[in-house]
């Protein structure tokens, strides 16, 4: 059976922390979510009308 590796660190995956090996490394990746350190791409842009909406509003 072929095992994982953790994306922060590269240790084997454990089942209670997939995809990480360890609740730290979990925690480091949400850390880096929290403070921008990872972008999703696209459109960052608020759209200029302000709120989004096309309601008429």
């Amino acid at each position: 059976m072929k095992t994982s590796k953790c994306p922060q660190c590269g240790k084997d995956t454990v089942q209670d922390f997939r995809p990480f090996c360890c609740k730290r490394c979990a925690d480091l990746d949400l850390g880096n979510w929290f403070n921008e350190s990872y972008q999703l791409p696209g459109d960052s842009e608020m759209p200029e009308d302000g709120d989004g909406c096309d309601d008429g509003r």
